[in-house]
């Protein structure tokens, strides 16, 4: 069988294991491994314990077995930021509900949203974005003001780039309001956030916020953050839930309230299968890198679970050494920075799997120096190799 016959066959097969996937294929190309079981019941577990609406968000894993397991969870509200990710979610699920979270958004974006896709909720910083989504949008629309957190203890600060100051989230509540808009608010206290406090913060800044404003607000959305279980002090799920639930007891918020959560949805969802095509001393050269489904590997400083494999049930066992882990591509910059510890007999033709890739992966490779994961493969169950 060719290597792009055995490709499509992957497509079309499910499996019973990561292991299953090198017995029957002996992949000498990457291999993306979803895992639809795994991805239904982080979906059920947020569905039942947020206190809200569950939006997932589409940027983190726009794969359509993806959105096809978190659908079959119970999600069925989108946070998108593109024609693209609002497309990918409506082609396959017409009665979805999707917001159009991208504070940022071209004019033509704008208008197939609302002519094409009929959307209704959109997120804006700034007046000129929201002069431009009434000019395109009309007022019969959901203005959703997004405010700037304070920097807490998430790997990614994302009000560095997004969210009005509390100011001007008031004059942007007020505005939208005079003509005739209907009212939100939102915020994001930073992806990977590893302090459930950093949404009781958020959420008195944006209670603050709508006193000030004194006008009618639709929903607060609190935005994503929710980690994963990287080999990092994170705090269970459900004390960010608690904090949440707590917050909005506490402050008297009647609204209903909205979360977008993507990393700790679909993280545990997915792996990664690579092989080591050379072993230079402690230095290993595999298949996939920092161009595909790697880079936050290297980006994050995250640390994500990894085993060695060899085909036919032999054991890859005995002492462990940290090993350099370099990309395929031609660019001294493919490497990731942290050293993987993995037994000291690997050797080329071995396989690394790379566990809670789910997020932030196959989504933002580049295909550079045609290098490209686009073996997909759906494994039956619940289990894993891993302990997340």
């Amino acid at each position: 069988m060719s290597e792009q016959q055995l490709r499509r066959h992957s497509r079309e097969t499910r499996f019973a294991s990561v292991d299953d996937v090198i017995d029957r294929l002996n992949p000498s190309y990457p291999v993306f491994c979803v895992f639809p079981d795994i991805l239904r019941e982080r979906a059920q577990t947020f569905v039942e314990g947020f206190p809200g609406t569950v939006l997932y968000a589409v940027k983190c894993n726009p794969h359509p077995y993806v959105l096809r397991s978190l659908w079959e969870g119970g999600i069925r509200h989108f946070d998108t930021a593109s024609i693209f990710e609002i497309a990918k979610v409506t082609e396959q699920f017409p009665e979805a509900h999707c917001y159009f979270n991208h504070p940022v958004k071209g004019r033509g974006a704008l208008d197939s949203a609302v002519d094409v896709y009929g959307l209704t909720d959109f997120v804006v910083d700034d007046m000129h974005e929201l002069d431009k989504v009434i000019r395109y949008a009309g007022t019969d629309i959901t203005v959703e003001v997004r405010l700037a957190t304070p920097k807490g203890r998430a790997v990614y600060n994302l009000s560095a780039k997004f969210g009005a100051p509390p100011d001007d989230g008031v004059a942007l509540l007020k505005e939208a309001s005079r003509r005739g808009c209907r009212t939100a608010l939102a915020f994001h206290v930073g992806s990977q956030c590893l302090d459930p406090d950093a949404f009781r913060i958020a959420m008195e800044l944006a209670m603050d916020v709508a006193g000030k404003a004194d006008v009618p607000l639709e929903y607060l959305d609190v935005g994503g953050g929710f980690p994963a279980r990287y080999k990092m002090d994170v705090p269970p799920l459900r004390d960010y839930f608690d904090v949440i639930r707590e917050t909005r007891d506490r402050l008297g918020i009647t609204v209903p309230l909205m979360g977008e959560p993507g990393r700790a949805l679909v993280a545990s969802g997915c792996s990664v299968l690579t092989q080591v095509h050379l072993r230079k001393g402690n230095d290993l050269y595999i298949n996939d890198g920092i161009y595909g489904c790697l880079s936050e590997i290297r980006d994050g400083d995250l640390d994500p679970p990894v085993r060695a494999i060899r085909r036919k049930g032999e054991a890859l066992a005995g002492h462990t050494q940290p090993f350099r882990i370099f990309g395929p591509t031609c660019d001294s910059l493919d490497v990731l920075k942290l050293p993987f510890h993995l037994p000291d007999n690997i050797q080329e033709g071995d396989w690394i799997e790379f566990g809670l890739m789910g997020a932030y992966s196959i989504g933002m490779q580049t295909g550079f120096n045609g290098f490209v994961t686009d073996t997909i493969v759906r494994i039956d169950g619940t289990h894993s190799d891993f302990d997340f």
